[in-house]
């Protein structure tokens, strides 16, 4: 299966081109170490209906994953997963929460991680740093998240705790 992935930045300032977005290259960079081929980087303003008409643009026809980056915090103008949430057919909070953990910080995220159509969407913090290790935390099932996502018949090995049954 192929790799792919869009990210989604989430800024007024950049967008507005007052600021430099420091998240997205990184964000690319990362994923395309992991093996998948980064086919989109856009930057919205922050806000509910910028963010869910983006996402639902990324969504469609897309399989993979989609990362955003800003407004999961407590700004008033950070609506990331409100709008997310606006997209998503089922919600894996488990994403979410393995990001949470891996920074102390993480628990001011209001981040929101789940399924639309046949792709993968996570929210990642706006901070560079946030932003990396967000995806570092959850990078190594995605692959395995998009398979199911497909239906693909993907077996889970003893050695994970699972049986060589197929998922159902």
């Amino acid at each position: 299966m192929e790799l792919a992935a869009k990210v989604l930045i989430v800024s007024d300032s950049a967008a507005a081109g007052t600021r430099a977005d420091l998240a997205g290259p990184l964000l690319r960079a990362r994923l395309a170490e992991a093996g998948f081929d980064v086919v989109e980087l856009k930057i919205v303003s922050d806000g509910v209906a910028s963010v869910e008409g983006a996402l639902r643009a990324q969504v469609e026809g897309f399989v993979g994953v989609i990362v955003t980056s800003g407004g999961t915090g407590f700004s008033p103008r950070d609506l990331t997963p409100e709008a997310t949430l606006r997209v998503l057919d089922r919600e894996a909070p488990g994403l979410s929460e393995a990001m949470r953990l891996i920074n102390p910080l993480g628990r001011l995220s209001r981040a929101r991680a789940g399924t639309s159509a046949r792709s993968v969407i996570v929210n990642c913090p706006g901070s560079p740093k946030g932003a990396i290790e967000c995806l570092d935390a959850i990078l190594d099932v995605l692959p395995h998240a998009l398979e199911l996502l497909q239906g693909e018949a993907s077996p889970h090995p003893p050695e994970t705790g699972g049986s060589t049954i197929i998922s159902s």
